[in-house]
């Protein structure tokens, strides 16, 4: 049995570097990203690429940030292009998200 309980962590928007950080113990994680708009004129977001400092690895940081900046995206109605393969393959575990997504279904 699994004694780890949820974190809460600050989700910081650092619009100067177009990315999604955590910051922790002097380390940040984050997700870059890019707007794009859609062939049918709706804004979305690209989720490029995740990054987790080995020193803070395993910690359930990732899933975490990705969540919330999937979260955000619904609630602000943006698309979402994963290019990122770990947010793909968040999206791919979790149909919540899928419709919301150009890579599962949803207008590019």
């Amino acid at each position: 049995m699994s004694n780890q309980h949820t974190t809460h962590y600050d989700v910081i928007d650092n619009k100067s570097q177009n990315r999604f950080e955590i910051h922790i113990d002097d380390q940040i994680a984050f997700e870059d990203y890019e707007f794009f708009t859609t062939s049918t004129g709706e804004e979305g977001i690209e989720y490029k690429h995740t990054f987790v400092p080995d020193s803070l690895s395993g910690r359930g940081i990732a899933g975490y940030l990705v969540k919330i900046i999937l979260d955000n995206a619904a609630s602000r109605n943006l698309r979402v292009k994963p290019t990122c393969p770990y947010v793909k393959s968040y999206i791919d575990k979790h149909p919540q998200y899928q419709a919301n997504s150009v890579f599962h279904g949803a207008k590019a």
